[in-house]
């Protein structure tokens, strides 16, 4: 083999192994490419997971269900100038209604049961306080009022706090001038949107 084919071939092994070379710099950034994708996704799954656990775990319920069931009546409406009916529950948790419901919120007026008995029928809360109970506690109450939440005074209240759903009911005194909060917010948590005419949003009305 004379000189230039021994040059040529030593061009040719360096060529080769140029491309050798830049093989394997490629494969190696592509295993690193393919590395630190999957670690982007393990990363964004970790986060996903632990941001639906931290949701669950404030979404549910994180105390006792002091509530009880209470038979759900034949719901129908009535005329605003009918006698009430007799209801299973102080205050009613369904039954007949009036066809209009009562605005979500916390209200300073006493509205009629027939009212909200609608609004439960629609999945809404109803809260509803004695108005014996102190300024404080109202202002504490306020804070529960929402889309899907109804607050009012109701001088026919047998304890100071009662908490209604469709077919639920929590009633209970203050004690030492402090709302239970979490006990309210259970409930909530529990039993919004459990009405049997899924209605989303907030109630309108009177």
């Amino acid at each position: 083999m004379d000189i230039e084919q021994q040059t040529n071939q030593l061009k040719k092994e360096e060529r080769w192994q140029k491309k050798e070379d830049e093989h394997r710099a490629g494969q190696r950034e592509r295993r690193v490419r393919q590395f630190r994708k999957y670690i982007i996704i393990a990363v964004v799954t970790a986060a996903i997971v632990y941001g639906l656990y931290f949701i669950a775990r404030n979404i549910a319920p994180k105390g006792d269900d002091f509530s009880r069931a209470i038979p759900v009546m034949e719901a129908s409406h009535m005329v605003s100038d009918s006698p009430p009916p007799t209801y299973n529950s102080n205050p009613p948790t369904s039954g007949p209604h009036y066809g209009q419901t009562a605005q979500s919120g916390f209200r300073k007026e006493i509205i009629t049961d027939q009212y909200i008995i609608h609004n439960l029928e629609h999945g809404d809360i109803w809260i509803s306080y004695n108005p014996r109970v102190t300024d404080e506690i109202k202002e504490e109450l306020k804070q529960f009022a929402a889309a899907k939440v109804i607050i009012t005074p109701r001088e026919a209240n047998d304890a100071d706090i009662t908490l209604a759903a469709w077919g639920r009911l929590d009633s209970f005194n203050v004690e030492n001038n402090a709302l239970p909060i979490n006990r309210v917010k259970d409930f909530i948590k529990r039993y919004i949107n459990r009405g049997p005419e899924k209605v989303p949003g907030a109630s309108g009305g009177i």
